[in-house]
């Protein structure tokens, strides 16, 4: 198993912006769309949450995360891709943990796995969804089944 082992990027970062918007007449069929323009422009985190707004009239609230430096291109597609009138803004600091990746053998091809790093040692193990939706598309196996063998390895290295 090999592991990469980038410099300790731990780091608060203190430019980063939470923009959030109520939607209560954009077309469901558009949050997806706005979602993926979001991400493509640099937006760090997109998420929805079903809320309840004025009337009892079921809405959306949409929220991202970009770094301030992108706050005008962000804003500038909230207001072009959706309905909202208008825009609330939060200043907040992330603490970013040290992140490096690996690659897990599997029966059917490597796996990479995101480990999260805090004070030197794993915290966190994630199988890049990406790799296992490969394998288990083209071995015709069930998605669960390429995770179960991936955790089952990575349990198993005692590196960790």
């Amino acid at each position: 198993m090999e592991r990469e082992h980038p410099p300790n990027n731990e780091h608060l970062d203190t430019e980063m912006i939470k923009l959030e918007v109520n939607l209560d007449d954009t077309p469901g069929e558009w949050l997806g769309y706005v979602m993926d323009v979001l991400f493509k422009a640099g937006a760090n985190d997109v998420f929805y949450t079903p809320i309840y707004m004025k009337k009892n009239r079921p809405g959306v609230l949409l929220q991202l995360l970009c770094a301030r430096r992108d706050l005008e291109k962000m804003e500038e597609i909230v207001l072009n891709e959706t309905t909202t009138l208008g825009i609330r803004y939060y200043p907040l600091t992330v603490h970013r943990m040290e992140r490096t990746f690996t690659r897990v053998d599997t029966d059917w091809g490597p796996v990479t796995v995101k480990l999260g790093i805090n004070h030197g040692r794993v915290f966190q193990r994630s199988p890049e969804f990406e790799d296992c939706r490969k394998i288990a598309v083209r071995e015709g196996i069930p998605l669960k089944e390429v995770y179960q063998q991936v955790w089952q390895r990575v349990g198993s290295e005692s590196e960790w």
